[in-house]
């Protein structure tokens, strides 16, 4: 392949993804799954809390939100991680109660709305029986709250663990220096296996891994991309608070998750995009 025809390529793709993202509704479908993103978000906490707080993992779920907002902007995650910090101060050790088992049903709202995005993007029409979609979602919350917590003490108490050792034994710090890269390099991956994942369950259909894997590697770039510009623009430019008052903090956090919600969304366009093409390359 010539560099003008790889270039024509690329530009087929890239202008089908755009084009799609538009006639599929994109941007009202990225503030769609932006808003349940976020009312999702304090529902998933509190289950984190009570599940924690049933296992006597006390104080664990303020850890879990902490780095959940880790890869925000700053001017964005603190205000809401305030508030986060005061809803999760309240003990919880019942896993069920009414309350967290409707905390579990909203949070798994969330991954409906990606579904119905992703469904939109591989321009599928869903024949699963709802039930057994929810049923879905609703594990992924569990199964999602459960890593977040091995994640906490991975990265938490793993640094602990190893500046202790290495205070008493020197010998082996380089062994365990390794060991801290690895699991950085492991906490870091967390994301890009919940993307995959994201992609190869939600939406209907059968796709193959090396099909979603470049809308994946787009959307995690995306995300590093614009959420650095986010940042930058709210602590050069713009003050929310003056806008919106007292609602500064949320409309901040509502419009990254739009944005986020934009870049996960032309993630899919993309890989249904390269899957058209694919198509029509063997057709010709």
């Amino acid at each position: 392949m010539t560099g003008q025809t790889r270039f024509r390529a690329i530009y087929q793709v890239l202008r089908d993804a755009l084009g799609h993202f538009s006639r599929d509704d994109g941007y009202a479908m990225a503030s769609h799954v932006a808003l349940s993103g976020l009312l999702a978000l304090f529902p998933l906490l509190i289950f984190i809390a009570a599940l924690t707080g049933f296992l006597g993992l006390q104080g664990v779920a303020d850890q879990v939100s902490d780095l959940l907002f880790e890869a925000w902007p700053e001017d964005v995650a603190a205000p809401v991680v305030d508030e986060i910090h005061q809803v999760l101060t309240v003990p919880r050790t019942d896993l069920l109660t009414f309350g967290v088992i409707t905390a579990l049903w909203f949070a798994s709202n969330g991954l409906e709305a990606m579904r119905t995005a992703l469904n939109r993007a591989y321009r599928r029409r869903e024949t699963r029986s709802l039930i057994v979609l929810r049923i879905q979602s609703l594990a992924l919350v569990v199964l999602g709250a459960i890593v977040l917590i091995g994640y906490t003490f991975l990265v938490v108490l793993a640094p602990l663990v190893i500046e202790a050792v290495v205070s008493r034994i020197p010998g082996v710090e380089t062994v365990l220096r390794s060991f801290d890269l690895v699991r950085l390099a492991v906490a870091g991956s967390l994301l890009l296996v919940g993307l995959i994942l994201t992609h190869l369950l939600l939406p209907a259909g059968h796709r193959r891994f090396m099909e979603i894997l470049p809308g994946v590697l787009a959307t995690m770039v995306m995300w590093m991309m614009l959420g650095s510009l986010f940042g930058a623009y709210l602590a050069n430019f713009a003050n929310y608070v003056s806008t919106y008052g007292g609602l500064g903090g949320i409309m901040s956090a509502l419009v990254f998750l739009y944005i986020c919600s934009m870049a996960f969304i032309l993630g899919g366009e993309l890989n249904a995009a390269l899957i058209r093409q694919k198509v029509i390359a063997r057709a010709a």
